[in-house]
């Protein structure tokens, strides 16, 4: 209400009390929300309660869920715990038969090894010619060796792997399936050994070489030496081979039972 004052020099009279105009009250807000400011700020504010309280109650639900995923796993776990602790024992056992297999078959795999190069290297000796000596100049890596391996070297390598993993590596059960099958397939094992010879024949030593290197129990037969020698008063070439055994096909290979006669 606007009150106008006639009267010059009077004093204006005060109202004691609340004079609330709710038609006033409305323009007055009707004319600050004009004000975009203002009407970002209470938008915001709103956005802002309202995602509060969307993710509090989604936090809510996932919590909830998370526990009763944790309670049903550790009643599983309980239950399982037996069937778990059998199931590792005979994993352990099955990888202790692979590795004693595996040393079984290493042995058997190697056991013919000489056998098939002396026989070999005897069928191919041409004539005017004859051998020396004939040495392995490499060791057989077996398996059995492999797995009980105490050396320094397969110590450093331990010692390698540990820091490598921390010094605190799992062993899980795939890793111990992984080393059974790897020592139930073996090693490669290949003999590297060395022939030396005389002949008389230039071509009798070449003929030499190309008879082993048709073998299938050898391979990679290399001349490292040839000189004159003196051998009875006579001037023979002697030679000196490097060459590797070869694991033939199945196919050539042929097993007959054995027989013996015990009196």
């Amino acid at each position: 209400m606007i009150e106008i004052n006639l009267l010059p020099g009077a004093k204006r009279t005060t109202r004691h009390g609340l004079d609330f105009a709710p038609g006033a009250a409305i323009a007055s807000l009707g004319a600050n929300l004009k004000d975009k400011f203002l009407i970002f700020c209470v938008a915001g504010i709103v956005i802002g309660l309202g995602g509060i309280a969307g993710m509090y109650l989604y936090q809510s639900r996932q919590e909830a869920a998370a526990m009763t995923r944790e309670s049903a796993a550790a009643t599983d776990s309980a239950r399982f715990a037996a069937v778990l602790t059998a199931r590792a024992h005979a994993e352990t056992t099955r990888d202790s038969v692979y590795q004693q297999l595996a040393i079984i078959k290493s042995i058997d795999d190697t056991r013919y090894t000489w056998p098939h190069l002396l026989q070999a290297i005897n069928l191919a000796v041409p004539q005017y010619t004859w051998l020396i000596s004939v040495t392995q100049t490499s060791a057989i890596m077996t398996t059995a060796a492999s797995a009980n391996d105490t050396s320094a070297a397969g110590r450093a390598k331990a010692d390698s792997v540990k820091k490598a993993g921390g010094g605190n590596a799992r062993v899980t059960p795939a890793s111990r399936k992984a080393h059974a099958d790897s020592l139930f397939n073996g090693v490669a094992n290949v003999t590297t050994f060395r022939i030396i010879g005389q002949t008389v024949d230039v071509q009798a030593l070449t003929q030499f070489m190309k008879s082993l290197e048709a073998s299938p129990f050898i391979k990679n037969v290399q001349l490292t030496r040839s000189d004159l020698v003196t051998a009875d008063n006579k001037e023979v070439t002697e030679f000196q081979l490097e060459a590797q055994s070869e694991t033939p096909p199945a196919r050539l290979l042929q097993t007959v039972p054995l027989s013996i006669a015990v009196h």
